[in-house]
């Protein structure tokens, strides 16, 4: 299906995953270009980088009639894009053109390899990069597919002549059905995307069907902490490997890696996995540890040799937005995190509260979507305990989803009823947006001051005007 220089449009080219996918497309000698909307979003630097032109804003004009192969994201439909809805009303202009949603690309290129997905709710992206850096660099030449860009890779993507394709796995939108996995990697399985899966039950389902598609001569990677992970790989007819963290005096021989005597030092974790030795890695939390011992246990099936994989696991320096250190402002250092579940949110403080122990944390949190945010809202109250001031943006909505029905303010008024029942002392207030953010932090950063960033839509914009105003030279007053 993907042709050395084929002709490629993509429409909705600057999502992360459609971002991904044209460097990808592009590195393997496709022609590729593109349209979205006006407005900035984060991958727009490396599709600059990459050459791919984007054109703005979607106008059936955009349209290249010679070309191959159009991918579109699933966000868009003849119903609320201009483009979809020409290629609709016009059918024999598009005749010699296949037309496939970004799932449907992703699956096809995976499925033609020996594919590894790496599925969950939390940390796939994380694992993902991890396992596909720790298999380039031991010489397996993988093709790689990451949600987010990876400083290491320059970009989310890499394009490798082997067979492996080790592809970060989406359920949203039940994304996982157009994967024919060899291997899964299931990090662990906690009710998220209400906008699509309207139960629990629902959402464990997509998990389950999943693990059943592995075949007899492939694997599953799975996290033995997680209750529901456990539960659901009774449906897997494969060689099934299982991960933990020891806590003390713990000792269970049914686990194949097992981390105990954890500790930190000059800000490395280190851990012993069983009886292969002692493992060093740069990325904080106890969740990583979880992702490493992940990394770990798909690399040894996969062939990493252990010098290697120790090697390799401790070079890895993590990917965007993931307890990204973006610089410091009037010496207050900025921090910026994905977190956008109250699980994520929690594991990314306590690994910066380990990391930072004395430092004052001033979380800047910007709820991602109305469905979440009401679904969870007792989960998302409790979750802020260890910051010493939390400050609640307006809700990052999606045009996906019906707006309102919960509000940041709502949220606010929760959390600061819940920090006095709890004796947390704790300043929680509501700006409405990124503007006012910067300005309230210009007023009242002090140095030392930890500013962290949380969520998943555009909130790392306040680091990124609070350094561009510290780059700026300061203006002398006229006399």
């Amino acid at each position: 299906m993907f042709k050395k220089s084929q002709t490629i449009y993509m429409i909705g080219i600057k999502g992360v995953g459609m971002a991904t996918l044209a460097q990808f497309l592009k590195a393997g000698g496709a022609l590729v270009s593109g349209s979205d909307v006006a407005e900035t979003f984060m991958t727009d630097k490396i599709l600059a980088r990459l050459k791919i032109k984007v054109k703005t804003p979607f106008s059936s004009k955009n349209l290249p009639l010679d070309a191959s192969l159009i991918i579109y994201s699933i966000a868009y439909n003849p119903a609320n894009n201009s483009e979809l809805k020409f290629i609709k009303d016009n059918p024999e202009l598009f005749k010699k053109a296949r037309i496939l949603t970004y799932s449907e690309a992703l699956g096809e290129l995976f499925s033609s390899h020996q594919g590894i997905a790496v599925c969950g709710s939390h940390g796939k992206t994380t694992v993902s990069a991890w396992l596909g850096y720790v298999l380039a660099k031991s010489g397996k030449r993988p093709n790689v597919f990451v949600g987010s860009n990876v400083p290491q890779f320059k970009g989310g993507s890499l394009s490798g002549s082997g067979k492996i394709f080790v592809s970060e796995a989406d359920e949203y939108g039940d994304k996982l059905q157009y994967l024919n996995p060899y291997g899964v990697v299931l990090n662990n399985i906690d009710y998220d995307h209400p906008d699509f899966f309207k139960t629990e039950a629902d959402y464990l389902q997509v998990f389950s069907k999943f693990v059943k598609r592995i075949p007899v001569a492939g694997f599953l990677v799975t996290n033995n902490c997680d209750a529901l992970s456990r539960k659901i790989k009774k449906y897997c007819r494969a060689q099934i490997i299982n991960y933990d963290v020891a806590d003390d005096n713990y000792n269970n021989a049914t686990v194949n890696y097992l981390a105990h005597g954890l500790r930190i030092k000059n800000g490395y974790q280190y851990f012993f996995v069983n009886n292969l030795g002692e493992f060093k890695i740069r990325l904080w939390g106890k969740h990583n540890i979880f992702n490493a011992l992940a990394v770990i246990a798909a690399a040894r099936e996969l062939g990493v040799s252990l010098a290697g994989l120790k090697k390799y696991l401790f070079d890895f320096r993590g990917t965007e937005r993931r307890a990204q250190i973006l610089g410091k402002y009037q010496g207050a250092l900025i921090i910026d995190d994905y977190a956008h579940h109250p699980t994520e949110i929690i594991a990314t403080l306590e690994g910066i509260r380990r990391h930072y122990p004395d430092k004052k944390l001033r979380v800047i949190f910007h709820p991602h979507t109305f469905t979440r945010t009401k679904a969870l809202f007792n989960d998302f109250v409790a979750s802020f305990g260890s910051a010493q001031e939390l400050i609640i943006l307006d809700i990052y909505g999606s045009a996906r989803e019906q707006q309102g029905g919960v509000s940041s303010a709502q949220l606010v008024k929760a959390i600061q009823k819940f920090n006095k029942q709890h004796a947390i002392s704790q300043p929680v207030s509501n700006l409405k947006n990124i503007a006012q953010t910067v300005d309230y932090l210009c007023t009242n950063v002090q140095k030392g001051d930890l500013i962290i960033l949380m969520g998943a839509g555009d909130v790392f914009r306040v680091g990124e005007e609070l350094l561009c105003k510290k780059s700026k030279p300061k203006q002398l007053k006229k006399k």
